[in-house]
């Protein structure tokens, strides 16, 4: 996985209006927790930091002014709802070797066997337990082949080595509908039409 480096800055004024000068001066602010310490309310570049959170569960390496370095992952990112700006960000803080729960995306590769048949992905994520230094941005399933009742399990989906599954392993993650044939609605309703009409 990715570690993307940040400068952060302390912040010292809290409140809505201290946030939007914040914001103002192409910044975003954000709160780093964890291990029972106290909360570091911070800074970051607006910019870089967007761009980080665009890979799922990236690992920020935190150049903390006047306190050093630290590693954080994203727990939680606000975003304006209009212009889809980052408002604010969470995260935890995590040490290196440390596991910690995160959700992973699941991919589908492969094509079903012939025939109609839809795929439902009954679970988009996947809860699993990962190394901080070692979080897997995503994982791919193989749907090929597959037809009409087959399902995908927690449990049957191979994880890369070092991460474990949260999810309970019997739920199904994707499974296959056969395609519903659409009735010919509008045909019918003018047939009645011109019933009513003779």
């Amino acid at each position: 996985m990715s570690e993307v480096k940040l400068a952060a800055a302390v912040r010292t004024e809290f409140g809505k209006g201290a946030a939007r000068k914040i914001r103002r001066a192409a910044a975003v602010p954000a709160v780093l927790y964890g291990h029972g310490t106290d909360p570091v309310h911070l800074t970051l570049p607006a910019h870089e930091t967007t761009l980080a959170l665009r890979t799922p569960n990236v690992l920020l390496a935190l150049d903390i002014e006047g306190k050093g370095s630290e590693l954080a992952i994203p727990k939680a990112a606000q975003r304006d709802p209009l212009k889809g700006s980052l408002e604010h960000v969470d995260l935890l803080l995590v040490k290196r070797g440390e596991k910690v729960t995160v959700e992973i995306v699941v991919e589908t590769e492969g094509d079903l066997a012939p025939g109609a048949f839809l795929v439902e992905n009954v679970l988009n994520t996947l809860s699993v337990e990962a190394e901080a230094t070692h979080i897997p941005e995503s994982v791919t399933v193989s749907i090929e082949g597959l037809s009409a009742g087959d399902s995908i399990q927690a449990k049957d989906i191979a994880l890369p080595k070092g991460t474990s599954l949260v999810t309970d392993p019997e739920a199904v993650v994707i499974q296959i509908l056969a395609a519903q044939a659409e009735e010919p609605a509008a045909e019918s309703a003018e047939g009645d039409e011109a019933a009513a009409e003779a």
